[in-house]
């Protein structure tokens, strides 16, 4: 069977990384490590490692500064309740930066999107003024409110 694993391409910190990310997600599991060289080199000799987070299994790896993380790709996480999306917007936010519309970076430049799920539900309805109402909530928002994105929702 065909698979496809994302592959983050990190300066000299996927260790730190891996290692964070293991303590960030409630589910989750690193795979293997792969070091090369001694451990005082940068990031303890890591070269590359699996992890699953929540179903998902990602690579991450020592590459050196040639291609630095931007927003064009983004880890989508969608959340169940309004206590995941605070705690993981506070936990991947820690040392990093908020974006807009439930956007950030995490202190290592990767960028995520946290999102209750009923954003989508929302801004699915078929009901253009209802949806729209959703919409320009969500344009005022960094991290993203369930309780601000359902009054709009409901016209309150």
């Amino acid at each position: 069977m065909t698979s496809i694993t994302p592959f983050l391409w990190f300066d000299n910190r996927a260790g730190e990384a891996l290692d964070f990310y293991s303590t960030v997600f409630e589910h989750s599991n690193i795979v293997d490590v792969n070091r090369v060289g001694d451990s005082s080199s940068p990031d303890g000799g890591f070269m590359m490692g699996t992890i699953e987070l929540e179903n998902t299994k990602m690579i991450l790896f020592n590459g050196g500064p040639l291609h630095p993380f931007n927003e064009a790709i983004s880890l989508f996480v969608s959340c169940e309740s309004q206590g995941e999306v605070d705690r993981l917007w506070s936990e991947l936010c820690d040392g990093g930066e908020p974006g807009r519309c439930g956007w950030l970076k995490d202190r290592f430049g990767v960028s995520w999107q946290i999102v209750p799920t009923v954003l989508g539900e929302m801004l699915g309805d078929p009901d253009p003024q209802k949806s729209g109402r959703v919409f320009d909530a969500m344009m005022q928002m960094d991290k993203l409110e369930s309780g601000v994105l359902r009054a709009a929702y409901e016209g309150a």
